[in-house]
């Protein structure tokens, strides 16, 4: 019992913190000082404490049930019993002290990228020795895991609840090797799969990373609030995870689940990030290309995304309204994209203006809808005739420097969803198609036919521009 003897000569000073124990609680506000206190107090009450009052991995477990998995408390607990501290639980004691607890919180929640790099070294291994890239690995999948979890459990999805199970493994996978793919190692080479795993991660490569991965914070922290039930103040997620706005009545199941939103959202500007609101869907409105040139078009920027049969899942961003009309659109804002088999982006190169196009009905010129390439050899293309696309890079996209998207090259698909991004704001102008299409206004002079509309409508507003 001399550990006890110890620890309590250690507390001798009362409610008196020591100097690393101010230093974390400074980064609270006097509300979350408390409320850390508050935890911290109904953990160490927890019948394995100890005399002076710590918490042991048990009174964690007991304390968070099941609001997040068993593998993550571990790794939380795990941080915490790593910190150094003035006044340490002694060596075989598995039990986290409130100084421990509070500079563990503090570093994780409101520390700079170095001390947050530091926190999760901390949880990266139990194991001595050096930590490897396969420890970073399976952390990463813990931690996305956990994130799903938590949001799940919380119903904060924000309308992403459709999809059973709500994220499936291939999603999960995919954001584990998107969050590693920025890991770069002391030798300056980037995180590659499988024949990285046994690289050596100092605490410099951890610090790096977690810089240049703002997500692995961002999980952290909604793990830590939400899993520990700590600080009752509401976290802001609507950010994060746009808000799903579908006007049918009927159920319905998006393409995307709750990951693939977060990293589509991610790459948006702030202005559309809050919420997507659903403006065609194959589901909704069935496999018609007319159907998608009327609900689409005038909407303000959009997300396309289809899944081929293969189950790929791909599409592009139109940072611009959609305009039925033989000619490219858009601007350089636009960018093609994968989320299954892969999480990647693809903005444009400079090479050319082929960002967007759509057209339907015409016989000169190709129907559908593209973006980049060229006509015939789309970056990605869907067709007129409803239900097949392609997409080809022979390597890259030229518009976009983007691979080949979809499984097969030529590819038939049956899911395809457009969402709207941010207010919602009618773009449409006053012209009709044969104002905004000087082509079809002159096959119908020639045809001998008149338009029976002239004369019965509002002169456009830019008439005198003509």
């Amino acid at each position: 019992m001399d550990f006890r003897r110890e620890l309590q000569r250690a507390d001798k000073m009362g409610n008196a913190k020591s100097l690393s124990d101010q230093k974390s609680h400074a980064k609270f506000s006097p509300e979350e000082q408390a409320e850390v206190d508050r935890l911290f107090d109904a953990l160490s009450s927890h019948k394995g404490g100890l005399a002076m009052g710590t918490f042991s991995l048990e009174a964690l477990k007991s304390h968070v049930k099941e609001a997040l998995p068993h593998a993550m408390v571990t790794r939380l607990f795990n941080g915490m019993w790593k910190v150094k501290a003035t006044h340490k639980v002694p060596v075989g004691q598995r039990h986290v002290s409130r100084e421990q607890f509070t500079a563990f919180l503090a570093h994780l929640l409101k520390g700079s990228f170095e001390e947050k790099g530091h926190v999760v070294m901390l949880m990266l291994s139990a194991a001595e020795g050096p930590v490897k890239a396969r420890d970073v690995q399976k952390f990463t999948e813990d931690l996305v895991a956990s994130f799903v979890h938590v949001l799940t459990r919380q119903r904060e999805l924000r309308g992403w609840t459709s999809r059973k199970p709500a994220v499936p493994p291939a999603s999960m996978q995919a954001m584990t090797a998107q969050l590693l793919s920025e890991m770069k190692f002391q030798d300056g080479h980037k995180f590659l799969g499988s024949q990285s795993l046994d690289q050596v991660c100092d605490q410099a490569v951890i610090q790096d990373w977690v810089f240049h991965v703002p997500h692995v914070g961002v999980f952290l922290s909604v793990v830590v609030h939400r899993g520990l039930h700590l600080l009752s103040s509401p976290l802001d997620l609507s950010t994060l995870v746009p808000k799903c706005q579908v006007d049918q009545g009927r159920p319905f199941e998006s393409i995307l689940d709750v990951l693939s939103v977060i990293y589509l959202n991610s790459h948006l500007a702030a202005e559309h990030r809050q919420s997507w609101r659903l403006l065609f869907s194959t589901q909704l409105h069935g496999q018609s290309f007319s159907q998608l040139c009327s609900h689409i078009t005038y909407q303000g920027p959009c997300l396309v995304v289809l899944e081929d049969r293969d189950g790929y899942i791909f599409g592009g961003f139109a940072s611009c309204s959609w305009e039925v009309k033989p000619q490219f659109q858009g601007d350089n804002k636009c960018f093609l994209f994968s989320v299954i088999p892969s999480m990647a982006t693809y903005i444009p190169t400079g090479y050319n203006d082929h960002f967007m196009y759509l057209n339907q009905g015409q016989q000169t010129m190709p129907n559908g809808l593209g973006m980049g390439g060229q006509h015939g050899y789309f970056g990605l293309w869907v067709d007129a005739d409803f239900g097949k696309g392609h997409s080809k890079a022979k390597p890259t996209c030229t518009t976009y420097n983007s691979p080949q998207l979809s499984a097969q090259e030529e590819f038939q698909f049956d899911k395809m969803e457009v969402w709207g991004l941010g207010d919602f704001s009618d773009t449409r102008n006053k012209k009709s198609i044969l104002d905004s299409n000087p082509e079809a206004h002159i096959l119908l002079e020639i045809s001998g036919r008149t338009r029976h509309s002239e004369g019965l409508r509002e002169v456009p507003e830019d008439a005198d521009e003509d």
